[in-house]
């Protein structure tokens, strides 16, 4: 079990890209930053959870998608081809969990 030790929101510009297909891709804009920990305190990593609530390793991913990379595109040089708009109103409140499985 890992517990989140610390959160902050990501910079414009960071996008995580999904695998769907053998030659298709996706990407949704990485929308927090998440410290995580193993319960004893080792093992530390960070993951960007996108605006669909999506992370590697997290159950509930979309079906069928594997995480490729993170990616990072500064905004005046345009979006990534494969972007998938943040849909409306559908925000993950990363904030207020305190464990996440893994």
């Amino acid at each position: 079990m890992k517990r989140i030790v610390e959160i902050v929101p990501a910079r414009p510009g960071w996008y995580a890209r999904w695998q769907l297909a053998p030659d298709a891709t996706r990407c949704y804009p990485v929308t927090v930053w998440a410290l995580l920990e193993e319960a004893d305190g080792a093992g530390r990593e960070v993951i960007g959870v996108d605006c669909v609530g999506q992370w590697p390793g997290a159950e509930d991913n979309e079906a069928g998608a594997e995480f490729v990379r993170y990616l990072f595109q500064a905004p005046e040089a345009g979006r990534p081809d494969d972007l998938v708009p943040e849909p409306e109103g559908r925000r993950l409140p990363v904030a207020s969990q305190a464990v996440v499985a893994g």
